[in-house]
C-alpha cells in the first residue's frame, strides 16, 4: 500500500463589503452597494466552481455580516440569504475594526476583495494604514469605481462659464481616483478600476488572472 498525498489546491476567497453612505450613490437604478453584492454572488459562485473557498464580509461604522469562508454545497446558499438582507447604512465605514475582525476568522494568507468607494483622497489616506496591514498577509485587491457620468462630462467641450468651472471640478475628481490608484499601487495592493456595470466582469477577469498565477 502506498500513500500519495496531494498539495492543497484550494485557496480562501473573501469579499469585503463596505456599506457606508459613500455606497449608496445610485447608477442606473441600482446603487454601488447593489452592484458589489450582485458581483459577490457571482464572484462566490465561480469560487466555489473553481474548488476554492468563499467567505464574506460587510461592514459599516460597526461589523454586519460575517461568514468565514467554507467550500460545502450549503455555502453558497448561506451568502445568498446574507447578501439578501444587506442595506446601506449611513456613517463612515470602520477600517480599524474591520482589521481587527479579519485578523481574528482570517488565519490563513487569503485572496480578499475590497469593495468600497473613497469620496476623496483624504478618505483613501484614512483608510490606507490599515489597507497596508491587511496587504502584509494577504493578497488584498481594492474595487475603486469609476464615475462615468462625470468621466463624460469632463470631456465634452465647455460652452459657458459655467460649464467650464463644472468641467474643471470633473477633471479634477477624475484625477483625483486616478491618483488614489496611483497610492495604493505604490503601497503593493492591487486595484480594479471600474465602472459599475463592468463590475462583475472585471472582477471575475482579475480572479481569472490571479488564479492562473497560483
Amino acid at each position: 500500500m502506498v500513500n500519495q498525498y496531494d498539495d492543497e489546491k484550494s485557496q480562501q476567497v473573501y469579499f469585503l463589503i463596505d456599506k457606508s453612505r459613500s455606497m449608496g450613490l445610485p447608477f442606473n437604478d441600482l446603487s454601488l452597494l447593489d452592484y458589489s453584492i450582485n458581483t459577490t454572488l457571482v464572484m462566490a459562485n465561480i469560487a466555489l466552481k473553481k474548488s476554492d473557498k468563499a467567505g464574506l464580509i460587510s461592514f459599516g461604522a460597526k461589523m454586519e455580516s460575517v461568514q468565514k469562508a467554507e467550500r460545502t454545497h450549503k455555502q453558497l446558499q448561506t451568502i445568498l440569504e446574507l447578501l439578501y438582507r444587506e442595506k446601506e447604512h449611513g456613517g463612515e465605514a470602520n477600517y480599524e475594526l474591520l482589521y481587527a475582525t479579519i485578523r481574528n476568522i482570517i488565519r490563513v494568507r487569503s485572496l480578499i476583495v475590497l469593495f468600497t468607494n473613497f469620496e476623496s483622497t483624504f478618505a483613501m489616506e484614512r483608510a490606507l494604514p490599515v489597507l497596508r496591514k491587511i496587504s502584509r498577509f494577504h493578497l488584498l485587491v481594492v474595487v475603486i469605481f469609476e464615475n462615468s457620468e462625470v468621466k463624460k462630462f469632463a470631456s465634452e467641450e465647455a460652452q459657458t462659464i459655467s460649464d467650464i468651472y463644472l468641467t474643471t471640478v470633473a477633471g479634477k475628481f477624475n484625477a483625483e481616483k486616478e491618483q488614489m490608484i496611483q497610492q495604493l499601487r505604490l503601497y503593493g495592493i492591487q486595484t480594479i478600476y471600474t465602472t459599475p456595470e463592468n463590475l462583475s466582469m472585471n472582477v471575475v477577469n482579475k480572479y481569472l488572472e490571479l488564479k492562473s498565477r497560483g
